[in-house]
């Protein structure tokens, strides 16, 4: 295996996506190949055999400077979102051709999605997102008066420590009120925010 051309290898991940990857009619197949100087995307539905859709960067509008880069990727995207949309196709599945799902690829597929296709997905996403930082949000909430209450902990057993030493006890208990006094402040604000 250590001897395979990375075109073969690239084959044979290909041929292992395509069996779990199939485009329906509802649901039809984006295809990205990527070659050293352009990239091309496809939208297929494998029932019928047919293309629905095609942009590539061997296109007038589509051009540019250069094909190989991640904003002729980001423009082809673009434009098969647009096509696929005017085709009537909102959802798609996609296909990376085996290639890794990075730079170029990511790029076409990232800007499909903002131009409409898989909606549904997109939003999912951000939802995920939201969620997850809200939890994170709390977290440091809770984690700043754990600490906070830790803080108070150490300055009463400081005050019960100086008071058995035999030091002034008037002013070891004031200190271990403030502290307390802070700590139930500082809970209060983290129940707030």
């Amino acid at each position: 295996m250590a001897n395979r051309k990375r075109a073969e290898v690239r084959s044979a991940v290909h041929r292992r996506i395509r069996r779990k990857v199939r485009g329906s009619t509802e649901r039809p197949r984006l295809a990205v190949y990527r070659s050293l100087n352009h990239i091309y995307a496809q939208v297929i539905d494998d029932e019928k055999s047919q293309t629905l859709a095609s942009a590539s960067t061997t296109e007038k509008g589509l051009r540019g400077s250069s094909g190989g880069n991640v904003a002729a990727a980001k423009r082809v995207g673009q434009a098969i979102a647009e096509r696929a949309l005017s085709a009537g196709i909102d959802r798609v599945v996609f296909d990376r051709g085996g290639y890794l799902y990075h730079g170029r690829v990511r790029a076409l597929t990232d800007a499909a999605r903002a131009g409409g296709l898989n909606k549904d997905e997109t939003l999912a996403r951000e939802a995920e997102a939201a969620e997850k930082a809200a939890a994170a949000e709390k977290a440091s909430a809770d984690e700043a008066s754990a600490q906070a209450a830790s803080a108070a902990k150490e300055k009463s057993a400081k005050a019960r420590k100086a008071k058995s030493k035999g030091e002034s006890a008037g002013g070891a208990k004031p200190e271990a009120a403030e502290a307390g006094s802070e700590v139930k402040e500082e809970a209060k604000e983290a129940k707030e925010d």
